[in-house]
């Protein structure tokens, strides 16, 4: 990950040790690595990887599939 994002070998080990931090600049290179947003980065309640699997596993479904499938996560919730 450290050289897809144009840094040296050991970048990313040294920010999950707590030896550095990235800039903003690299933080959001992190991000679209990860195909998530900053919000999502942050956001721990959440899995935005799964997040984004369900929404691709979504596309071609029908309206009315749809309407189902939004209750069951309703339902999910409670």
């Amino acid at each position: 990950m450290s050289l897809s994002i144009g840094q040296a070998t050991g970048y990313i080990n040294n920010i999950e040790n707590g030896n550095n931090y990235p800039s903003m600049a690299q933080f959001f290179y992190i991000c679209e690595y990860l195909g998530i947003t900053p919000k999502q980065f942050f956001d721990t309640d959440k899995n935005p990887a799964k997040q984004n699997e369900l929404l691709d596993a979504l596309s071609g479904v029908s309206s009315e599939q749809l309407d189902t499938l939004i209750a069951l996560v309703k339902g999910l919730k409670r």
